[in-house]
């Protein structure tokens, strides 16, 4: 009995070490989470967001990434700003205003925001109705003008646009929704023109060309100069003759650079791991991973994604980047 007794103790004190070996593990092992805040379901943000979450969580242990959509650029600053979400995609021209406290943000600038990495221009691209018979941006004036969601990217730029060509909302009908609607707005002969942020060939244009009669409308030159003089961010952008069906001329436009943007909380230690998942093959989380982050981004959008390279990571970037990404880029040489 005693013997038994003797026995039983034993098997307790077994287990509970074992136990107590496996919480410590399980501690050890603790998930840390990171979102990634991104666009409309139907723009080019959230699909790369689903795909770049999909290369953080396999590469890196014991880190769960998971994209969120919204309503990109803007609101994904303030966001991140407020550490409601670990990163985000967001314009660089949009960043630029909110961490040097300019625009909307006067006086109120976000000095906590860093950049991980630069990942591909995005051109405007302003559709309108053939028959709303609007050939550059200043002739839009009393025009159904589709900016884009509120507090978009998009709607950021297309204010910008509007006022070098001497409009200003209350020159026009505006509506603040996004491309979807818009497409649809247009389809439907309840809008005249439309301004997007993406890479092209963008698919709802190209839907647009095969139901509709549109044009692509071209900035001015001098609206060019003025806008690229002002804002460091922009820079001109010809997308080519046959990009969309009926397109026989080159549009004349500006780009900005669509970045990854992170805030000064997220550790050095992630961001770093973050970034070397980004550009570098696995060998990490998933020992069969021998895939490199950026190739998987680019097959997901594949006209826009050839421009995801390292050697681009750090086009457009007029704001600090974060330590840890700092730290990759240095190890890579492309900073002292």
């Amino acid at each position: 009995m005693k013997r038994q007794k003797k026995l039983l103790w034993v098997m307790v004190f077994v287990l509970a070490a074992v136990l107590a070996v496996g919480g410590t593990a399980m501690a050890a092992k603790k998930v840390q989470f990171v979102g990634i805040a991104t666009g409309g379901t139907g723009g080019l943000y959230y699909p790369l967001g689903g795909a770049l979450a999909q290369v953080i969580s396999s590469k890196i242990p014991d880190v769960s990434a998971t994209a969120q959509s919204g309503n990109a650029s803007v609101a994904n600053v303030n966001l991140v700003a407020q550490d409601e979400v670990e990163t985000a995609f967001i314009q660089n021209n949009v960043l630029d205003s909110a961490y040097f406290g300019r625009d909307q943000w006067q006086g109120k600038p976000l000095k906590n925001l860093r950049v991980i990495a630069s990942l591909y221009p995005e051109t405007i691209q302003i559709c309108a109705l053939k028959s709303a018979n609007i050939k550059i941006v200043s002739d839009a004036r009393g025009k159904r003008v589709m900016l884009g969601d509120k507090g978009s990217g998009s709607e950021f730029d297309a204010r910008n646009i509007l006022n070098a060509h001497g409009l200003t909302y209350d020159m026009i009908k505006p509506d603040y929704v996004g491309w979807e609607v818009a497409s649809q707005r247009l389809k439907d002969d309840q809008g005249d023109m439309l301004f997007q942020t993406a890479g092209y060939p963008a698919s709802f244009i190209i839907d647009l060309t095969t139901t509709k009669e549109v044009n692509l409308v071209s900035l001015s030159d001098d609206a060019i100069k003025k806008l690229c003089a002002q804002y460091k961010f922009y820079v001109p952008s010809t997308i080519p003759p046959k990009t969309y069906r009926g397109q026989d001329q080159e549009v004349k436009s500006i780009a900005m650079m669509a970045l990854w943007v992170t805030h000064d909380g997220v550790s050095e230690k992630l961001v770093y791991e973050m970034t070397k998942a980004l550009w570098e093959k696995g060998n990490m989380a998933n020992r069969k991973d021998q895939s490199v982050g950026a190739e998987i981004l680019a097959k997901v959008v594949p006209e826009t994604g050839k421009f995801i390279r390292l050697k681009n990571a750090l086009e457009g970037i007029t704001t600090p980047l974060h330590p840890g990404a700092e730290r990759y880029y240095k190890e890579k040489g492309m900073l002292k």
